[in-house]
């Protein structure tokens, strides 16, 4: 007769299970070859080696049928596995494969937890408020970026401790582009030039790029024009000395303004993954979901994109839509998204990363739906295209691929005030507003000091309300002004989404 588990030595704490009917578990530490080990009640021994943060069987599955994680479809099975074997790329594969059809079926909305913490932002006017008073130096076309740059390390200089910073973002594009793919451009480029993170804001215009000044200043809101000065280099005799002069009147007003104390409903967070894991969906977006629940319960706004990595589970997101024609926004914005892959002939399935399949994720469904679990329980308020800024309270989708560079720069555009990007890989890049890292597991955190600002790890042993509280003060501390690790180290990026055709 076998002996009780919980009576024997068997090893409990190296398995995770997500969800009651899963078919899978999680590795928390590497596993050997015929280890044995104890997960609610069942007795498992490990068929091969399986790395820390991959899948293991929890019943016999054969081949063809569905696994569940997190409680959802994550793939079908190609080769038959059995309890203790590893589910992974060589016998799990998508189910994903074309354009689908959504029924409206909306759930009750989960209540939000009350909060009463607070942050020392600028507010603009009667406008939203910024975690940052700089002044963005952004060309509008790529001709006139190195002037851009020339710019702001003489102003730097000239200004040094004036402001919290005098920054330009660089692109190569503005010209050479035609319909939809040069107003996403402008659209951008304008919504940047309204941040409220940006005390001030100096345009660099070439002259006869197809990014015309005057049209990019038109789609400025009015409310942020005070804030923009702006310059054409063919039409100056010496546009680093006219930039600066811009810059000097840019500064003296800036410094005018001053941290008040506001509630963090004045907040707008994106949500970001990049590199994910294995414990991405365990620990570091779950944490980030919970704390997007406390900015949406005291009246602020998130923003969630990356929208290829939301399939697979956006059928969770629908069922959250505010009212039917916010779920219409999110089926259009999914498969518009669908019919762009197909059209270029890719895959829609074609993510996860390498970087992710290696941490363990093996199916763009069991990436998205760990990647949603960012969003927490708030109802889909809003749906934004690409270039849109935020212009209702609560959770918000935006238009835009999952690439890092891209979709960060998107949610900054789109009004994030502050960012949290989790990741389990690890990476140092930044953006324009102060963008937090956050490990999903202890081992990156303690190996990368100088990217990382938090250490989602803790979750495993302490729980999400324990971290979540210290998360909401190093968010609140941040957003103050103590600085991000990828701001001390100066990674400050912009990078634009390229749809079309190249004159």
């Amino acid at each position: 007769m076998r002996s009780d588990p919980l009576a024997s030595g068997l090893d409990r704490t190296a398995l995770l299970r997500v969800h009651r009917s899963d078919d899978v578990a999680i590795a928390l530490r590497p596993l050997e070859v015929e280890e044995q080990l104890e997960i609610e009640g069942q007795v498992l021994t490990v068929q091969q080696p399986v790395p820390v943060g991959h899948k293991l069987a929890l019943r016999p599955l054969q081949r063809g049928a569905e696994v569940r994680k997190f409680g959802w479809p994550i793939g079908r099975m190609t080769a038959d596995a059995i309890p203790g074997e590893h589910v992974h790329s060589h016998n799990l594969a998508t189910l994903l494969e074309d354009i689908e059809a959504y029924r409206y079926t909306p759930i009750a909305p989960e209540p939000l937890p009350p909060t009463s913490a607070v942050f020392q932002g600028y507010r603009r006017g009667d406008g939203p408020v910024g975690t940052r008073n700089e002044i963005w130096i952004l060309p509008t076309v790529g001709c006139v970026a190195r002037t851009a740059g020339r710019i702001a390390e003489i102003a730097r200089a000239r200004h040094a401790g004036a402001v919290d910073g005098i920054h330009a973002f660089s692109h190569p594009f503005g010209c050479s582009q035609l319909g939809d793919d040069l107003a996403g451009t402008r659209s951008l480029l304008a919504a940047l030039a309204s941040h409220p993170n940006a005390g001030g804001v100096l345009l660099i215009g070439l002259g006869c790029e197809s990014n015309q000044l005057d049209a990019l200043l038109a789609e400025i809101p009015l409310h942020a024009r005070s804030r923009v000065r702006s310059v054409l280099a063919q039409s100056s005799g010496d546009e680093v000395a006219d930039g600066l002069a811009a810059i000097d009147a840019l500064v003296a007003n800036a410094r005018l303004a001053c941290r008040t104390e506001v509630s963090i409903g004045e907040l707008v967070v994106g949500l970001k993954c990049g590199g994910s894991d294995g414990f991405s969906g365990l620990t570091a977006n779950p944490l980030v979901g919970r704390i997007a629940d406390f900015v949406n319960g005291a009246g602020g706004s998130t923003i969630l994109s990356e929208i290829p990595e939301v399939f697979g589970a956006e059928r969770g997101l629908m069922a959250r839509a505010r009212d039917r024609h916010v779920f219409e926004g999110i089926v259009a914005v999914v498969n518009d998204f669908k019919r762009h892959f197909l059209d270029h002939g890719q895959p829609i399935s074609e993510n996860p990363s390498p970087g992710n399949i290696a941490g363990g994720i093996t199916t763009l469904e069991e990436k998205s739906l760990g990647a949603v679990q960012k969003s927490g329980g708030a109802a889909v308020a809003d749906v934004l295209r690409y270039g849109q800024m935020v212009r209702r309270k609560g959770l918000t989708l935006l238009e835009a691929p999952g690439n890092d560079a891209i979709s960060s720069t998107a949610l900054a555009a789109a009004g994030a005030t502050v960012i949290l990007f989790t990741t389990g890989r690890g990476t140092p890049l930044g953006t324009a507003v102060p963008t937090l890292k956050i490990a999903s597991n202890s081992s990156l955190a303690a190996r990368k000091p100088g990217w990382i600002d938090f250490d989602a790890g803790q979750v495993l042993h302490s729980g999400v309300d324990v971290v979540a509280a210290d998360l909401l003060t190093k968010l609140t501390a941040v957003a103050s002004g103590e600085q991000t690790a990828s701001e001390r180290n100066d990674e400050r990026e912009i990078a634009i989404w390229k749809r079309g055709i190249t004159l």
